[in-house]
């Protein structure tokens, strides 16, 4: 697996066995009128790391754990009271498909972020996450041992 395409493919395919036909990948957005409570809770409850915020269905932001960590708490703001546009992350970094899976690690690492949506001819169809790509090459090594094991013993 080398494209995020593939890897949104794999990801739908695995909460289908995991899940059934019901569970379809969802990409979880929020109002940047939302307070950052909400946007806590919404993150605890889909056990997720970030939301993308939008402003009449467009994209215009992402909140994530580390925004909410470095802008509310440590600076002891209330987050029932402070908006998600006041903390989001403005410029967000976001990828296509057909974007190499080692490019989106390559961003994430010289950026220090763990979530890149994925935008396709302006679209948001997808969230990739550091976990997804972790994922995605254990998945790959374990093809790859288990092709060796076989050479090996069967020659």
């Amino acid at each position: 697996m080398n494209r995020v395409s593939q890897l949104l493919t794999s990801k739908q395919n695995r909460n289908e066995q995991d899940y059934g036909n019901d569970r379809n990948e969802k990409i979880l957005t929020i109002s940047m009128h939302t307070s950052v409570l909400k946007a806590a809770q919404t993150m605890n409850e889909h056990h997720v790391g970030s939301l993308v915020v939008t402003n009449h269905n467009e994209m215009i932001g992402i909140i994530s754990e580390r925004d909410i960590l470095t802008r509310i708490v440590t600076a002891e703001r209330d987050p029932g009271a402070t908006m998600v546009g006041e903390i989001m992350t403005r410029e967000v970094i976001s990828c296509d498909p057909s974007t190499q899976l080692d490019e989106v690690r390559r961003v994430m690492r010289e950026q220090r972020i763990r979530h890149i949506p994925v935008i396709d001819q302006g679209a948001l169809v997808g969230m990739i996450s550091i976990g997804d790509l972790n994922a995605a090459s254990n998945a790959d090594l374990s093809i790859e041992v288990k092709a060796m094991r076989e050479y090996i013993t069967n020659g």
